[in-house]
């Protein structure tokens, strides 16, 4: 009895990598979380669009890291948006496999606005069968990781990337004003103006064009075992479903930028390139300061700006300098927001809008006020306040925060300036999903960010609340690291 008890200790210091010598290590995996069976509903549209097959797999892209007391996991998965009980599920089903705690696996989405549906919003909804086949497939990703830990070292650089990130939302000018779904003519911010004409002024903030990259190479030979990268910009689209989108593309272009896959490191666990979606809920890659145009086929968008977005991260990686510590710390808190329901008269206007606004041919709603009408019935069937998930990470001198929002840029700006450590970058759509996250200036201008919907919900001051906690949770890592 004595000897299985020690034999099972044992196994759990081996899982954890406990260790009386705090090694640091590094493991990395990414793992098909594709469908297999078409049509499939798919993500990005108002209206239940279906993918007939696939241009490139979805992954999840593990990246795991220990310091010889402690483990951080960080998942990025190819979809648009991934809901918490789809998180906590491979949350929970990874740490029983590698008894990391469910605290120190963060998981994110890419927001691809062509892969298959994981959350419902607007007229698409998942395939429930295809559902049950994900939280499994991303915890099996998370432990071939861990198995992959090697002595690894660390680092951590900075580069930009202007090109492709535009603030898609402008200011309206004195005197133009467009109806809203609901009837309302005084928003006074559009989303993708079109060419910029005698409606619009400039754009409503600025922009984040950082390329932040931390990445992890063997201590054996400097073979490079994963690269995290983050960066401030929606999805590109472009390509028929299922789709990886330009994060994918990255994937791919930073292996090949980096000489991954040399015959010299045959044998040994591949490398695994990640991009992570940053603070983009406002941006996109149109300028619409501009007239001009291109006109472009299937995939080519993706690829240009993957290519450049790596130009950029091979650039930082290049400056990195390596370290064989870098101490872990980790922060994790619910917070309760309140949900924006709509009035007793607006869920009756609602109700009149569905019962007398013809469907489509393929029994779905075209025009936008029934689509929110239907949102807004939805809505009324939600509690009050919801929980929403907040992590904190520090790795060595570098901090990260996580949100499960679409957050808007000048979120991840200001926890860029306010941050205790040397250099701060933040991943959205992260352990979660509840919509898009403006600040209150933004709610206060309107527009398809701030329109009611299961794709933005949470209460008008709900950014300054996450902000502030944020901040909080990094200067308690700060303090703990002195």
């Amino acid at each position: 009895m004595r000897r299985r008890f020690f034999s099972g200790c044992l196994a759990a210091l081996i899982l954890t990598g406990a260790s009386a010598h705090a090694e640091f290590r590094a493991g990395a995996f990414a793992q098909d979380i594709s469908p297999n069976q078409f049509p499939t509903p798919v993500n990005g549209g108002m209206k239940g669009n279906f993918a007939q097959g696939i241009t490139d797999p979805m992954h999840a892209r593990c990246l795991a890291l220990h310091d010889g007391r402690r483990a951080l996991v960080y998942v990025v998965v190819d979809a648009c948006m991934i809901p918490r009980e789809i998180c906590e599920e491979a949350k929970i089903l990874a740490s029983q496999a590698t008894k990391i705690p469910t605290a120190h696996i963060l998981i994110s989405a890419t927001h691809t606005h062509s892969a298959a549906t994981l959350a419902g919003v607007f007229q698409s909804d998942p395939d429930p069968e295809y559902i049950k086949t994900v939280a499994p497939r991303i915890a099996a990703g998370i432990a071939q990781a861990v198995k992959n830990l090697e002595p690894a070292e660390f680092g951590w650089a900075f580069g930009s990337d202007p090109a492709h990130v535009f603030n898609r939302r402008w200011h309206m000018k004195e005197g133009q004003y467009y109806e809203n779904p609901f009837g309302i003519t005084t928003d006074r911010a559009k989303m993708n103006p079109g060419n910029v004409s005698t409606s619009v002024s400039v754009p409503t903030s600025a922009v984040d064009q950082d390329v932040a990259v931390m990445a992890v190479r063997s201590v054996a030979d400097q073979r490079p075992i994963g690269v995290l990268a983050n960066y401030s910009l929606h999805y590109v689209g472009g390509n028929t479903a299922i789709s990886a989108d330009y994060f994918g593309a990255f994937a791919r272009e930073i292996a090949t930028r980096l000489g991954a896959g040399d015959s010299r490191y045959a044998g040994k666990p591949a490398f695994v390139g990640i991009l992570s979606n940053g603070t983009s809920g406002n941006i996109n890659n149109i300028n619409f300061g501009s007239s001009i145009r291109y006109k472009r086929n299937p995939g080519e968008q993706i690829n240009i700006v993957a290519r450049s977005v790596a130009d950029a991260a091979v650039g930082a990686y290049e400056t990195i300098k390596w370290e064989k510590e870098a101490p872990l710390d980790s922060e994790e808190t619910d917070i309760q927001l309140g949900v924006r329901k709509g009035t007793a008269q607006d869920l009756s206007q609602a109700k009149e809008w569905l019962a007398t606004i013809p469907k489509d041919k393929d029994g779905q709603w075209g025009d936008k006020k029934a689509i929110y009408a239907r949102e807004t019935v939805l809505l009324a069937d939600y509690p009050d306040t919801v929980p929403v998930k907040l992590q904190a990470h520090r790795i060595g001198t570098l901090s990260v925060a996580a949100i499960p929002c679409e957050v808007f840029v000048q979120i991840g700006l200001r926890l860029k300036q306010t941050t205790p450590f040397a250099r701060h970058f933040t991943i959205s759509l992260a352990n979660g999903y509840n919509g898009y996250l403006p600040t209150e200036e933004d709610h206060a201008m309107g527009g398809y960010e701030t329109w009611r919907a299961r794709s933005s919900y949470l209460e008008v001051p709900a950014a300054a609340k996450v902000t502030d906690k944020l901040e909080d949770m990094l200067s308690a890592l700060k303090r703990r690291a002195q």
